[in-house]
Parts: C-alpha cells; sequence; structure tokens
C-alpha cells in the first residue's frame, strides 16, 4: 500500500503520527488504526497536550510578573514554539481522520440512480 500526501491507496486515509522521522519528516500509520503503533500514538498524543497545557501554565505564571530575565523569556518561548508544532500536527491528524469519518458516514450519492 503506498502513502501519497497523507493519504493511502486504501480507503481509510493515512494517520499522520505525533512524532517525526529522519530530517523532521512526518510519519503515517496505514492501517486499521486499532493496532499497537495507533495505541502508542494516542498515548503520545496525550503526553504531548498534558504537556502543553503545563506549559502554558508556567507561561502564565512567568509573565505576570516583571523579573522574568531575557535567558528565561528564550527559554520559554522555545518551548512555546515545540509545543505548538506538537499540537497542530495533533490537531491536523485529528482533523484528517474526522474528515474520514464524516465521509465515510455520508450515504454516497450513486449517478445511476439520479432521476
Amino acid at each position: 500500500m503506498r502513502v501519497m500526501g497523507g493519504q493511502s491507496s486504501a480507503s481509510a486515509p493515512a494517520r499522520l503520527l505525533p512524532w517525526t522521522g529522519t530530517g523532521g519528516r512526518p510519519c503515517y500509520l496505514v492501517g486499521s488504526g486499532t493496532g499497537y503503533v495507533a495505541r502508542r500514538a494516542d498515548e503520545v498524543e496525550e503526553i504531548q497536550l498534558d504537556m502543553a497545557y503545563e506549559l502554558l501554565g508556567h507561561a502564565e505564571g512567568l509573565l505576570a510578573g516583571t523579573d522574568a530575565t531575557a535567558p528565561q523569556l528564550h527559554f520559554l518561548a522555545s518551548r512555546l514554539s515545540e509545543s505548538l508544532e506538537q499540537v497542530q500536527r495533533i490537531a491536523e491528524s485529528r482533523g484528517s481522520r474526522l474528515e474520514a469519518a464524516l465521509a465515510e458516514a455520508r450515504p454516497q450519492v450513486n449517478s445511476d440512480t439520479r432521476p
């Protein structure tokens, strides 16, 4: 089965995984989405989202004061950027899977049955 642009040659789309491969290239899961790799991807997504919430809380606390140093702010901005990339990848993956599920649920219109 070949993956092209995040879509597999089968009817189900390939799932964008929450990690990257060599050189930062996206990784995809092709298949039913119910096996070990899918479960591991779900766990990693949950961890990444939890970390994003914790980071936002830390940012709120650091930015509430006036004594944050330039290195602290640089570090915070770097971590926020990394976190946002992860959350964006999760949103893209889940959005694609939602679109596929909705498309599958829609009744198919057959041109032969139109009046």
